[in-house]
């Protein structure tokens, strides 16, 4: 094997396009060698456009590629797992997009296919982990430089209200909490640490489109507690708050980290507040090396797959909970 790793991209979605196969060009372990679409053309445009080298019309072309390493699979959510277990019983490594699945039981199902190929490398691709202002906040936690962390505040919001997006249309897993939801909800247990024991949730579903709109959560955590709002159709913004007993961490821009200027992250302890500017860097870019690396390596993934499967029993209580009207259990 050489000493970078060759990835196909399964689709022309626009998150890979745009955002992930440029970054992953950038990467000292990454090649991104073929792309598919069920449309040639459209794989042709998109390979011409990035300079990858092959370009296939059907995915499973992709899949039979026998120099091809890793799949990256951006496909909508509804063809998350299918699709991610047809790759692995090709013999491939998989990067898929978040959320994993439909539901925790999905998951499950490609949880249990890769530990039969557990040879294979295959992870969820929360992108927002690998940034250094979230390893710096996971440090800054872990060291009790904010005491004992107590509670976390998310806000995560943008308007889209086309019923032709994706996002939008509910039975292939639309809506905000399964699009944007799931980042808060992933945060606090990356920075907890540990499950909730517990949620509550509420949501307001657009009548027409029939997804959630607006949604928002509590997560009881064995020691402290997370609160969320995420929406689809508000005015974009982001923000993170992490109290603890002795400080707080307040994390400017915490899922979509720009690469064109540097993030910011500011660390009060009393009265003291200091500002921290971490250097320009892409978080995909990150991502789809450390991915590359452990195939390489044949060490461990960033995150275990079934930190995946927790996530989404997280989200299917949220979503229970705003049912019945009452906390569900985890």
């Amino acid at each position: 094997m050489s000493d970078k790793i060759r990835w196909g991209i399964l689709s022309t979605a626009k998150i890979g396009t745009l955002q992930v196969i440029p970054a992953m060009q950038k990467g000292n372990f990454s090649e991104v060698t073929a792309i598919a679409s069920r449309n040639l053309a459209q794989a042709k445009q998109v390979a011409s456009q990035l300079g990858i080298a092959r370009a296939y019309g059907s995915y499973e072309e992709l899949l039979e590629d026998p120099d091809i390493d890793v799949i990256y699979n951006p496909l909508p959510n509804h063809m998350h797992v299918p699709w991610s277990i047809k790759a692995i019983q090709a013999g491939k490594h998989v990067l898929c997009e978040k959320p994993i699945g439909l539901s925790s039981e999905e998951g499950q199902t490609l949880l249990d296919c890769a530990q039969k190929h557990s040879e294979l490398k295959v992870m969820e691709a929360f992108m927002y982990r690998h940034h250094p202002q979230w390893q710096l906040v996971q440090k800054i936690v872990q060291e009790g430089k904010i005491g004992t962390l107590r509670t976390i505040q998310s806000f995560f919001s943008y308007f889209n209200d086309d019923p032709q997006n994706i996002r939008n249309q509910s039975e292939l897993g639309g809506g905000g909490l399964m699009d944007i939801g799931c980042y808060p909800i992933s945060l606090s247990r990356f920075i907890f640490d540990e499950e909730p024991n517990r949620a509550f949730g509420i949501a307001e579903y657009d009548s027409t489109l029939n997804i959630d709109r607006l949604t928002s959560a509590t997560l009881e955590f064995p020691n402290g507690s997370s609160t969320f709002t995420c929406s689809t159709q508000l005015n974009p913004y982001q923000r993170v708050h992490i109290h603890g007993t002795e400080g707080r961490v307040e994390i400017e821009i915490p899922f979509n980290a720009p690469i064109d200027r540097p993030c910011k992250v500011w660390l009060q302890t009393g009265t003291e507040i200091n500002e921290i500017e971490l250097e320009v860097c892409n978080q995909y870019t990150i991502q789809g090396d450390l991915f590359s690396q452990a195939v390489l390596n044949n060490t461990s993934i960033p995150t275990p797959l079934e930190d995946a499967v927790s996530n989404m029993k997280v989200i299917e209580a949220v979503v229970e909970s705003n049912r019945l009207g009452s906390w569900v259990n985890l």
